[in-house]
């Protein structure tokens, strides 16, 4: 184990100690502190969707602590009247000890979200090892149960396919940039050719998709897809832009200002080292949004 590894573990002193630097982007440990600031997000008038972090669960007590960790949050977000859904991990429900175990996990989330206000389920996406199960997995969820939708990453080069597949479903799409560190070969890796391929198949989604999740904080592409639907007289009800908690904020709030819908990806659990260090590897300069939080008025 390296030493990043050790610093990311959730019972290393880092993860005790250190919680005031990811407070930006992660809400809090508990569920409680999740829908404290989902109601602040409700009350900007945006959406939002809750994120348990973990993943990569290699017992099956493990997956079934997370499996009822879901259905105590729906039961959490019904009390609480907030506007929010979910997003899962698969390989945190047990996709790692098997295909069937995995989807009996998620089909136990979906049944009891379906009884919330908004009973829609995120499958986000991994890296590209577990892509092709995570589809097989959605596909298999979405014969039974409607409430479900996968991400799809514009960097993959197999990407355009399954858009096109998710369309001919009708499943609704999360279409985000990608983060995971692939070969050339899978995907794209010059960012003029991964903003090209997200707007083709934003503009896919956008005239023939369902409800399509717009998840960028790249202004040049919130700009385009903004001229795009006006352009096409498509309406501001058929799609939302989607955001990370604390990620351009301001943004957030000019767009819903301008009458477009916005969701925010709100995560929270014992985990958020090794998010956070996803997000500060993405943007350094989220290093040092993470400190001037720290001590702003």
């Amino acid at each position: 184990m390296t030493v990043i590894d050790r610093l990311l573990t959730p019972d290393s002193s880092f993860q005790r100690h250190f919680f005031f630097l990811a407070k930006r982007f992660v809400a809090g440990e508990t569920i409680a502190s999740a829908i404290g600031a989902v109601r602040g997000l409700n009350a900007l008038g945006m959406t939002a969707t809750l994120d348990f972090l973990g993943e990569d669960v290699l017992e099956r007590e493990a997956a079934v602590k997370t499996r009822d960790a879901y259905v105590s949050m729906l039961g959490a977000i019904a009390d609480a009247g907030v506007r929010t859904n979910v997003s899962v991990k698969l390989t945190a429900m047990g996709l790692l000890l098997g295909g069937d175990f995995a989807l009996d996990n998620l089909c136990t989330v979906l049944e009891r979200a379906r009884a919330n206000a908004d009973p829609f389920v995120r499958i986000d996406m991994e890296g590209s090892a577990v892509v092709q199960q995570t589809l097989d997995l959605f596909e298999a969820a979405f014969a039974r149960y409607d409430n479900v939708g996968p991400v799809l990453q514009a960097y993959l080069r197999r990407t355009p396919r399954d858009v096109e597949r998710a369309i001919e479903l009708g499943a609704r799409v999360r279409l985000c940039k990608g983060a995971y560190n692939e070969s050339s070969e899978i995907a794209f890796k010059e960012m003029p050719a991964i903003r090209r391929e997200y707007l083709r198949l934003a503009e896919k989604l956008l005239t023939r998709g369902s409800y399509p999740g717009i998840a960028t904080h790249d202004v040049r592409l919130v700009d385009a897809v903004k001229a795009f639907v006006a352009k096409h007289g498509i309406g501001s009800d058929t799609f939302e832009f989607q955001m990370l908690y604390g990620c351009r904020p301001e943004l957030q709030k000019q767009l819903v200002a301008q009458g477009y819908r916005v969701r925010v990806y709100v995560p929270f659990g014992t985990h958020w080292a090794s998010y956070f260090y996803r997000r500060v590897l993405e943007r350094p300069e989220n290093a040092w949004f993470a400190l001037s939080s720290v001590f702003a008025k």
